[in-house]
């Protein structure tokens, strides 16, 4: 159990350093999953001194059921995750997943014009990259992030994460160099039953947070 999302960055930077040891600062890049991952996030950036910056991907929604993801995508094709068999035993059409996937991407187009406020892009390529998320349950958004992070060619990525569901901890494994977890729990009904203080994290945080 984690106080709050800033202490569990503090946590994951503890764990990180012994990994990163070593390792200069101008070569690591931290990478936020908005909105939540970015205040563990900027956390561990702060604790690591080095770059911050956000990855912006969403879940594709099951039709007639927003809450239910059958994959996740981010800006560009490589990120692209589709839980096939989900998809299948939903009967999922071709024609609604296209359409889905388009209006996602429109969505993490303007929430990225949002969030960076005319801030560039920071390079990835031969960066190690630190993906950072608060929590993952099935893993659908840490995949596509992954995969768009290796589209831009980096030296190695590692993920890593204050709680993930145990039986999605193989699933990640084979998306990055590197995953690094603070607790497996094998009970998941939600990322936020795992912190005291679960509050949700708004766009002006968010802002703020990346331009500090």
């Amino acid at each position: 159990m984690f106080k709050d999302r800033v202490q569990a960055g503090q946590l994951l930077a503890q764990r990180l350093k012994e990994d990163l040891d070593g390792v200069k600062s101008e070569e690591l890049v931290v990478l936020s999953i908005p909105r939540g991952g970015v205040m563990v996030g900027a956390q561990l950036a702060k604790e690591l001194r080095c770059f911050h910056d956000i990855l912006v991907v969403k879940k594709l929604r099951a039709p007639r059921e927003a809450e239910l993801a059958i994959g996740a995508t981010g800006a560009t094709k490589a990120s692209l995750y589709v839980d096939q068999r989900l998809i299948a035993d939903l009967g999922v059409n071709q024609a609604y997943l296209t359409k889905e996937i388009a209006n996602r991407q429109a969505e993490i187009k303007r929430q990225e014009q949002l969030y960076r406020q005319n801030r560039l892009k920071v390079p990835l390529k031969n960066k190690i990259v630190v993906l950072v998320d608060d929590g993952a349950a099935t893993g659908a958004t840490m995949i596509a992030a992954a995969r768009e992070v290796w589209d831009d060619d980096p030296k190695k990525v590692i993920v890593a994460l204050p709680v993930c569901a145990k039986d999605t901890v193989s699933k990640l494994e084979e998306e990055a160099d590197a995953l690094v977890v603070l607790e497996e729990p094998e009970i998941f009904y939600a990322v936020g039953q795992f912190y005291e203080e679960f509050t949700q994290v708004s766009d002006e945080e968010v802002i703020k947070l990346l331009g500090n």
